[in-house]
């Protein structure tokens, strides 16, 4: 015996579904859509106030890492700094050495070795950044010198440097050691 689907009885009447309910789109109420559109204004604002908050950071961010490669490049650019500023003091004492060997009359070939020390100091400091200042006849600049003296000199121009006790270094075109230096004055005249 066999069963058929469809024994010749018709189906059972089937109700269909009963469709989803759609909410009808209601009428709007009088204050509903200019709540909507107060809403939407506000929105609107947030998100633009958002993203020039986040266009700011970017910046900002774009900054840091400006400044960070920018202290990074310094950083590695006077590292040497602490080792030439301990060297500055023996190029000083062979300059001492050498005034003193020319005063006291020491052999020439003294002299001489002491000359060539001197110069290989001075141009392997030349090779890392450091230059010396020229001070003598220049004018007083409290950037640059450091006047320990002043003296009353008619004969030359009012603050300039007459004489210099220590040498200035500049290191990378950055002050390393001020120069040391007397400075002239005119007299003072008196009425």
């Amino acid at each position: 015996m066999s069963l058929s689907i469809n024994d010749g009885n018709p189906p059972p009447e089937t109700t269909a579904p009963e469709e989803a309910e759609k909410p009808e789109a209601a009428p709007a109420a009088p204050g509903e859509s200019e709540d909507l559109q107060v809403q939407l204004a506000q929105k609107t604002q947030e998100a633009q106030e958002n993203y020039e908050r986040f266009l700011r950071l970017a910046a900002e961010m774009e900054n840091l890492k400006k400044r960070r490669d920018r202290e990074k490049a310094d950083l590695l650019l006077f590292a040497n700094e602490s080792l030439i500023k301990e060297l500055l003091p023996m190029v000083d004492n062979l300059e001492l050495a050498l005034a003193h060997g020319r005063e006291q009359g020491a052999p020439q070939a003294f002299l001489e070795g002491l000359e060539l020390v001197h110069q290989g100091f001075l141009k392997a400091l030349e090779r890392f950044g450091v230059t010396p200042l020229t001070s003598l006849g220049e004018t007083f600049d409290p950037a640059f010198h450091n006047a320990v003296q002043e003296v009353e000199n008619p004969e030359v121009n009012d603050c300039s440097v007459t004489q210099e006790l220590q040498k200035g270094y500049l290191f990378h075109k950055r002050l390393l050691r001020p120069a040391m230096v007397v400075v002239a004055r005119h007299p003072q005249k008196t009425t």
